[in-house]
């Protein structure tokens, strides 16, 4: 497709033939946030929102805008953009970027600057944006266009190279005066062509079926990972944000087994998929000398490989021999079912049928102080789980509350997501926004999307709960377990040698902030919840924008 230059502004010739080969290629979605120096961006993607050629989200903050694209993308499957203008804009980027480089998520940077001619001599909000990510982003200067036709191809060039990434990509582009002018597009302008096929994996490793191997889960392992537990027979030992918690051979209760002689101490051979974060029994396991750890590749951009001891780096597996694996799989499941059965404080259904007006009397009063009790960790995070079905979305922040929920909930198979590339607790709101945002698109789109997060997590990302006017809202529940500060610092060693005064101030961090009143300022329903009943009530009967506060005991 040619592009003759259509307007007096270079710069907007050369935005309109990026963005619309973006669209061409099958991006589908652009998240920016405004600035002068990236206005012809922003105006050609507004203009090409107008056609339905982009998706455009629109945020004022460049580290939600950039958390968002995340989410978009880790939903999706497909690359996202992120548009800012020069300056500081594009540090605030970082934090979501290294996640997206970590996690091996297809976002495309897409930074606007100032031509060489105006960079170091102190010009206004200019600095060295080219390698501003460090090396774990290489950056493509690109320079100002001038208005020369062959500029059109290069910027679809590096539109269809950015595209065709695995991970994140970082286009620098340059723009001169005039920054942009009024954008005509052409009557085929973005329409869509497949993108080029990724690359084939090898051929699969073939691995004996025995009794000593487990096939471990770790973030983004995803359903690879529960196939091959059943195909080489072994037990599935998947974290709460694999994605791969589900299936026949799970074992939510590994830390607990891993650490029995009966169980860890068996296991000669270890296949990982995903990046396990949440335990220390893994990498222990995965370190020990008599144990072979293979695995298996993901999207990330670092192989896993606690310790430098990792056996092998393989792009499959396969099974070979047919060995009776059911006796190994079948001890470590019921051992880990019965580790996290929780005896009910309810009444059985027995007790309702009783004769007696006392024993019926009692009873009423068993099911109401059920009903009442005070919401603690594991119960929060098993009602959340339990109201959250496939239709659903669940993101889970680099809170405490991961870590209860990986030790305590069954298998479901539901969509989960984390960001463990990095496992910080920055973004996480806005990460869920994308990941709501690009599920209500899919067949299955009317259900929810649920946040389960700490207080300071929420109160990091709290730029995430305002959205431009207009746009798309999705349903979305926010549930806040507050117990005022950091208490996962508790579980740390730190906790028992430290001074409790500076402990309490420099690491546990309280804080007193009313989230009622913070809800409200954002135009977000709010809940507050304290009991049982109350707790599943919000979640199954809340708004469609909700905060859910949750009360927990420091």
């Amino acid at each position: 497709m040619t592009h003759r230059r259509r307007t007096d502004s270079p710069a907007t010739d050369f935005a309109v033939a990026l963005l619309a080969e973006f669209a061409r290629v099958g991006v589908r979605d652009a998240v920016l946030s405004p600035g002068s120096r990236s206005q012809a961006l922003a105006l050609a993607a507004a203009a090409l929102a107008a056609r339905d050629i982009l998706t455009l989200h629109v945020r004022i903050d460049e580290r939600v805008a950039g958390f968002t694209a995340l989410g978009l993308a880790v939903e999706s499957g497909s690359p996202v953009l992120m548009i800012t203008t020069s300056g500081t804009a594009v540090a605030n980027l970082h934090p979501a970027v290294l996640e997206a480089h970590h996690s091996g998520v297809p976002v495309v940077v897409l930074t606007a600057d100032r031509p060489a001619e105006l960079r170091g001599i102190g010009s206004n909000q200019t600095t060295q944006q080219a390698g501003i990510f460090g090396p774990v982003l290489q950056t493509t200067d690109v320079p100002a266009p001038t208005g020369d036709p062959e500029e059109e191809e290069l910027a679809r060039s590096l539109a269809r190279n950015a595209a065709a990434a695995a991970g994140p990509v970082h286009l620098n582009l340059a723009f001169r005066e005039p920054l942009s002018a009024a954008v005509e597009l052409t009557a085929n302008a973005g329409a869509w062509s497949a993108p080029p096929a990724g690359t084939p994996l090898r051929a699969p490793v073939e691995l004996p079926v025995d009794d000593a191997t487990v096939v471990i889960a770790g973030a983004g392992a995803g359903a690879a990972a529960e196939d091959a537990a059943r195909e080489l027979g072994t037990p599935l030992l998947a974290e709460v944000s694999s994605g791969a918690r589900f299936g026949p051979h799970l074992v939510g209760a590994y830390r607990e087994l891993l650490n029995d002689d009966r169980f860890g101490g068996r296991v000669r051979r270890a296949v990982v998929f995903g990046h396990p974060t949440l335990s220390r029994e893994v990498p222990a396991l995965l370190q020990r000398g008599d144990v072979e750890a293979i695995v298996v590749r993901g999207p990330g951009a670092e192989l896993y490989n606690p310790g430098h001891r990792m056996s092998a780096f393989v792009d499959a597996v396969t099974a070979t021999g047919s060995a009776d694996w059911r006796p190994w799989v079948g001890s470590w499941v019921t051992a880990s079912r019965a580790l996290l059965e929780r005896p009910s404080t309810a009444p059985g259904l027995e007790t309702s049928r009783a004769a007696t007006p006392a024993a019926q009397s009692a009873y009423a009063k068993a099911i109401l102080a059920d009903a009442k009790a005070p919401i603690d960790r594991r119960m929060l995070v098993e009602a959340v789980w339990a109201a959250t079905w496939p239709h659903d979305r669940l993101v889970l922040a680099a809170s405490r509350l991961i870590r209860e929920a990986d030790r305590v909930v069954p298998g479901k198979r539901i969509r989960v997501h984390a960001n463990r590339g990095l496992a910080g607790i920055d973004g996480t709101i806005s990460t869920a926004t994308g990941v709501a945002l690009a599920a209500a698109r899919t067949p299955a789109g009317r259900g929810v999307t649920r946040v389960l997060l700490g207080d300071l997590a929420f109160l990091h990302d709290v730029g995430g709960l305002l959205s431009a006017p207009g746009e798309v809202q999705p349903p979305m529940q926010l549930i806040v377990g507050n117990d005022r500060g950091g208490t996962i610092f508790d579980g740390l060693e730190v906790a028992a040698s430290a001074d409790p005064e500076a402990f309490d101030r420099v690491l546990l961090t309280p804080q007193q902030v009313a989230l009622e009143p913070l809800a409200a300022a954002y135009g977000w329903d709010y809940r507050r919840v304290a009991t049982r009943s109350e707790l599943e009530q919000a979640l199954t009967g809340g708004g469609a924008h909700t905060i859910i506060e949750v009360p927990l005991p420091r």
